[in-house]
């Protein structure tokens, strides 16, 4: 198959399903996610494990799209800290796309097993996404799902790196974005205020995700019904568009200066003065010694459980693509009564991300 070549028409161009069958085991599905399955698949000459995500056709133009993207950038890439792209197949009825295997926890399952853990884990998984980030911006693409639940360590030694998955919302960008998409909230000001963006979204994203990381609470958390995401989003996208948030003590007492100035760097409401990913990798909270060594695990532990366990917040890690919803907060009553039904056909909530 041609080089990013995913727009198929003749028959001539597609894979026969047993060409699939034939070369890997798929086994049981161990993971739906809104586009698509997840298997754990078995090479059958090799035994080597690798991660099948299979897309259906059938599932309409969106699920199609989506495929097509992933395909077209995992073809793109080759990093250290991006799980590669291994093998396709595109039949009449489906994309298979096969990655790398990643064997190892999510960061939040890393934390709580730790006996020890103190802002230089942090920066050292920070490092990590900022390369990987940097490198994809250096190739102008857009990652525009940047979470914790898309960060997983590789393996399960002691010193496996990070690696990022999921890059079927990932996009080119060839002169500024207008679509808006992403997880609410991680999203970045000028996509909740529906401006033009592009890559200084990924940097906002990453600042939500230290913030998480050094104090096991979210920058911006709204309370309110779990099911009301009506009401829900609109105050988050108000407090989010005004970069409402807070180093509050106790969580914070304990954190170094320079780790607080670079959450607020990568947080910038305007997205022309935020820091770049590059900026950030040299950074003295990441290339230098100015992360602190002292151990915040109880503290940030204690938060994580105590958040993060909540059904909210599981629901909070759904993707929207669409986003009609997405209604910056001074917009008109009649834009906001639209917002209900457009809820009603976003994407269900999300399962934490298996190793994937």
């Amino acid at each position: 198959m041609p080089f990013g070549c995913v727009t198929l028409g003749d028959k001539k161009d597609y894979n026969q399903p047993s060409e699939v069958t034939d070369r890997y085991d798929l086994g049981q599905v161990i993971k739906t996610e809104e586009f698509c399955e997840i298997f754990r698949a078995k090479e059958k000459t090799t035994g080597k494990l690798y991660t099948c995500k299979k897309f259906l056709k059938r599932d309409g133009r969106k699920v199609r799209k989506a495929a097509k993207n992933e395909i077209i950038i995992l073809k793109m890439v080759k990093h250290p800290n991006i799980l590669q792209l291994v093998d396709v197949y595109i039949t009449r009825k489906e994309y298979f796309i096969f990655l790398e295997l990643a064997t190892g926890r999510e960061v939040f399952d890393w934390i709580l097993d730790q006996g020890y853990y103190s802002e230089k884990d942090t920066s050292n998984v920070i490092r990590q996404v900022l390369e990987a980030v940097a490198y994809l911006h250096s190739l102008k693409i857009v990652h525009r799902n940047l979470k914790l639940e898309n960060l997983v360590y590789y393996n399960r030694l002691k010193n496996s790196k990070i690696v990022i998955s999921d890059f079927h919302l990932a996009k080119l960008e060839n002169g500024l974005i207008k679509e808006p998409c992403g997880t609410p909230e991680y999203l970045a000001p000028e996509v909740v205020g529906r401006q033009r963006y592009g890559r200084p979204v990924d940097c906002w994203a990453i600042g939500v995700i230290m913030y998480i990381l050094l104090s096991g609470n979210p920058p911006f958390y709204e309370e309110a019904d779990e099911d009301d995401y009506e009401n829900h989003d609109k105050n988050l996208f108000r407090k989010i568009l005004a970069g409402d948030y807070e180093f509050d003590p106790p969580y914070w007492d304990d954190i170094s200066q320079a780790a607080k100035e670079l959450v607020t760097r990568l947080m910038e409401v305007e997205q022309d003065q935020r820091i770049t990913a590059e900026e950030a990798i040299s950074h003295e909270w990441i290339s230098g010694n100015a992360a602190s060594d002292k151990n915040i695990k109880d503290g940030v532990c204690a938060q994580i459980e105590k958040n993060f366990a909540r059904a909210k917040w599981k629901k909070a890690v759904r993707v929207t693509t669409l986003m009609k919803r997405l209604r910056a907060p001074e917009q008109t009553e009649t834009a906001t009564a639209k917002a209900p039904a457009a809820a009603a056909a976003a994407a269900p909530a999300a399962t934490p991300a298996p190793a994937a």
